[in-house]
């Protein structure tokens, strides 16, 4: 049976491979974003996978206007069953040259924006007693980086409010859930239009993966919400575990390295368009897509992501690995 299932941010990156993802069960998909060209595109590639798309110009950062894109949604679609929220925007550059109006639109979009849409899903949701809501989260979430201070701090926030609501959840004993995905450096257009302030063109912290790894994650935490987060590519799995055993070598190496990572060997185009205060794609007149310029060096698998898919196959390789071992040292 198909599912109505929302995505924000869904006019490129992350959200319009996750629409294409949902697409290709059958599902109906509202697509929220600010920029028409991409969600005209989207809505494009979701028919062409088999869904049934909507288009819902809005910005994430009114909170009236979610709330009237969520009730349009169920009045064209039906119930909501899935809300996935992902819009953001940020700004690279160091603390002190991000102005203060830019840190509260960063805020405003990448924090409140998640805050107004599980809102609105929960107001829909809570009375059916049914529905799940995925929060698209980073590694970023736990440890913070140089140069994405603004994105850092939303995603810190974001993880704070899931908690904060699955407590809630948990204790009214309804069947509404939600989840949070964690994800790695992904190769999308948002390091061609994101507000920089770089000397050189912006770029993911390698290793790099396609956003079709993290649209199938999303996918099937949206399957299977019972889990409180979940985590994709084994450099998400190594920055959470690192930050937790050892931050303060983190804060050392990323002071080493952070800088220099982000950023590619060529001078940033001073007249790239950025998405801060208006759609780049509005502004630029084309469809981002959801893939950047990486291709050549991005991942199109996690291994991380099959193990932790088939957790009951690894946990008993890992079991009988161990009695093997524990057969060889009695023999010896």
């Amino acid at each position: 049976m198909s599912r109505v299932v929302v995505i924000t941010g869904a006019s490129g990156g992350v959200g319009r491979a996750t629409a294409r993802e949902f697409a290709r069960r059958g599902d109906k998909v509202a697509l929220l974003a600010r920029g028409q060209s991409g969600l005209d595109s989207a809505a494009a590639d979701v028919r062409a996978e088999g869904g049934e798309p909507i288009v819902v110009p809005v910005d994430m950062a009114d909170h009236r206007a979610v709330e009237a894109a969520a009730q349009r949604v169920e009045d064209e679609l039906g119930p909501i069953d899935v809300w996935v929220n992902d819009a953001f925007t940020g700004v690279f550059a160091p603390v002190t040259e991000i102005a203060p109006e830019e840190f509260q639109r960063v805020t405003e979009v990448s924090y409140l924006g998640y805050v107004y849409g599980t809102k609105a899903a929960l107001k829909r949701m809570l009375p059916r007693n049914s529905g799940v809501i995925v929060q698209v989260g980073s590694a970023l979430a736990y440890r913070g980086i140089p140069l994405q201070s603004a994105y850092c701090g939303a995603k810190h926030a974001i993880q704070g409010f899931h908690d904060s609501l699955r407590c809630e959840l948990l204790h009214a004993k309804t069947k509404v859930r939600a989840t949070m995905v964690q994800l790695p450096a992904v190769n999308t257009p948002q390091f061609g239009w994101v507000k920089s302030r770089l000397p050189k063109r912006a770029q993911p912290v390698p290793p790099i993966y396609q956003p079709e790894v993290a649209a199938r994650a999303i996918v099937r935490a949206a399957d299977r919400p019972r889990r409180r987060e979940y985590w994709v590519g084994m450099s998400t799995v190594a920055t959470l575990i690192g930050d937790k055993v050892a931050p303060g070598l983190l804060d050392h190496y990323l002071a080493r390295t952070g800088f220099s990572s982000q950023q590619t060997d060529k001078p940033r185009d001073p007249h790239q368009p950025a998405n801060l205060w208006e759609p780049a794609d509005e502004r630029s007149g084309t469809d981002q897509g959801a893939h950047g310029d990486f291709d050549e060096v991005a991942h199109d698998h996690s291994p991380q992501q099959w193990m932790s898919k088939h957790r009951g196959i690894v946990a008993g390789s890992a079991v009988a690995a161990a009695a093997v071992a524990a057969v060889a040292i009695r023999r010896h």
